[in-house]
């Protein structure tokens, strides 16, 4: 009986949707976090009769054919790289991303990835870096002498050096863009690396045309927005039940079968 295994992929397909929403409700407060959403496809079809076949030796044919879906399936998981609110801090080393852009940190074996999460701090050498202490690339070095930190939505930074306030640029912060940003492969961490689906990194500075501006003192929240979540994980609930249901007839036709046989 192919209910049985139709509505069992059925299930399987609302697993996964919820498995899906739980990232993204778990991710609520995650700096740069994009949502994902699944998205599902049918299967194929067993046909009984085709459409468009002669109906008889004349020349009629069926207008309809006579086909019977298998299910559905997973086609994707797909992040959702809108962009999130950007949330005040007053940390000089906060840096968020207004508009299409990735910073570059260095990751295993000296790899590039990519982030969106710009909480940045320095490390014993005074090294630009994240919180999981990667560096941020291009490398900005602070001196000891700096008194205060000053990036503008270009990504320039500069430091103010001793009471003077003489201001001493350190570096220019480039950020990189993708062909299709929804094939970058997700690492944890709010790492993202580049694949052949992305395309190459596209590397511009902040503020050029196409790219996004640096917002010093500020962080990107997460784009996930709980009131849709919990529609979609209620959705996703009741198709499960659904299909659980079809199960439960499908079996019950199935014992009235086998009950006239014996």
């Amino acid at each position: 009986m192919r209910a049985l295994s139709i509505a069992a992929t059925g299930m399987a397909a609302q697993q996964t949707n919820v498995e899906v929403i739980a990232n993204n409700v778990a991710n609520i407060n995650t700096t740069g976090f994009k949502r994902a959403r699944a998205e599902f496809t049918d299967l194929l079809y067993e046909t009984e009769r085709a459409a468009g076949t002669p109906a008889t030796d004349d020349e009629t044919v069926i207008p309809e054919g006579n086909t019977v879906g298998l299910g559905v399936r997973t086609a994707a998981i797909r992040n959702l790289h809108m962009q999130g609110t950007l949330a005040r801090t007053g940390n000089k080393y906060d840096l968020a991303l207004n508009g299409i852009g990735w910073f570059q940190v260095q990751g295993e074996a000296n790899e590039i990835v990519y982030t969106r999460d710009g909480a940045f701090n320095k490390n014993q050498n005074g090294q630009l870096v994240t919180l999981d202490g990667k560096l941020v690339i291009p490398e900005i070095t602070v001196p000891d002498t700096a008194s205060d930190i000053i990036v503008n939505q270009a990504g320039q930074v500069y430091a103010v050096i001793g009471a003077t306030g003489t201001q001493q640029l350190l570096g220019q912060l480039a950020i990189a863009n993708f062909p299709n940003e929804t094939g970058l492969d997700p690492l944890g961490g709010n790492l993202f690396r580049q694949t052949t689906a992305s395309g190459d990194a596209i590397i511009g500075n902040p503020n050029d045309p196409g790219y996004a501006s640096i917002q010093q003192g500020y962080l990107e929240n997460s784009n996930v927005d709980p009131v849709k979540e919990i529609t979609d994980l209620i959705s996703a609930q009741r198709a499960y039940e659904m299909n659980s249901k079809v199960i439960s007839a499908a079996d019950d036709m199935y014992n009235v079968i086998t009950k006239d046989i014996r």
